[in-house]
């Protein structure tokens, strides 16, 4: 049994398209299933049941996938800690971000590949459950997010900064002068709000469950930069985290007058598994910014 004969197998089970799988482990779909019928053969076992129409795992296939991802990941914390073990910072690193959560990001970025220029930054923008999915694959390093409205068991979340879901108005807008609003003052606004699926989103809709008010939702989109241009250029309302407006001109986070507003920013890493010294770093480097310290000074202040 071979490790790529089990990448190619976990692969297969999450895709259950052998095309799709081959694809993404750039091999040609005959040498993806060669591989799969040699692993069927040593185990004796068949690990998929296939017809012209669909495929799909065997009994004996959804018992092994967790053991397949279990060796996967034992193997590359393996490779990661000897790779770490030169004592240098090399290789890649994979971030995953919310959108939201992204305007704290930038200045770390940019001192982290000054003071690291061999290593290689892929960073990922997707919405929280998609960010979770790729941290237990393994798809990423650690995602940077704001607290779930959901428990992940094999995810640990540590706290970066406190903050809250705010009501986004720009500067000189009727609201602008206030230091908090509540749900019903938002009900003469037209409402400019981000996508659902959006972490913002997700805690909003929380608090919109626990009683009907009646909102004017006027427009709805998964780009920030975008939402954030419209408010700007009117009366329009947004709900976004505090943290979404750090450096940005002429608008205003109020936050919402509510004991659900809290939106943590976290570190979100996979339990009992091995973390390479440029995450470490990054995440120290992250903590230590002027973003985060200001979050950290507006929560204590």
């Amino acid at each position: 049994m071979e490790l790529r004969q089990l990448k190619y197998f976990i692969k297969a089970a999450e895709t259950l398209n052998f095309s799709e799988a081959a694809k993404a482990s750039f091999i040609t779909q005959s040498t993806l299933s060669q591989q799969i019928r040699q692993l069927e053969t040593e185990l004796d076992v068949q690990l998929f049941q296939r017809n012209s129409h669909e495929v799909a795992l065997t009994e004996a296939g959804e018992e092994l996938l967790p053991y397949a991802r279990h060796t996967i990941h034992s193997a590359e914390s393996c490779f990661d800690r000897l790779h770490d073990l030169k004592q240098m910072l090399t290789g890649t690193l994979n971030i995953g971000v919310t959108y939201t959560f992204s305007p704290i990001l930038t200045e770390t970025v940019l001192t982290f590949m000054q003071r690291y220029p061999q290593v290689k930054l892929n960073i990922y923008y997707k919405t929280m459950e998609e960010l979770m999915q790729m941290l237990e694959k393994r798809e990423v390093d650690f995602v940077l997010a704001f607290k779930p409205t959901q428990r992940y068991e094999q995810i640990e979340s540590h706290i970066l900064f406190d903050n809250h879901l705010s009501a986004i108005v720009r500067t000189g807008h009727p609201l602008s002068a206030k230091e908090k609003i509540s749900m019903n003052e938002l009900e003469p606004y037209e409402l400019a709000l981000p996508s659902r699926g959006l972490q913002a989103r997700n805690t909003f809709e929380c608090i919109l469950a626990q009683r009907d008010y009646r909102l004017k939702v006027r427009i709805e989109l998964n780009e920030v930069n975008i939402l954030l241009k419209l408010i700007k250029g009117s009366d329009l309302v947004t709900i976004l985290s505090e943290a979404t407006i750090h450096d940005e001109a002429d608008v205003k986070a109020i936050p919402l007058d509510t004991p659900e507003n809290e939106m943590e920013g976290c570190i979100h890493m996979l339990r009992n598994t091995y973390r390479k010294h440029s995450a470490q770093e990054f995440i120290r480097l992250l903590g230590e910014s002027k973003a985060v310290k200001e979050r950290r000074h507006n929560w204590l202040g």
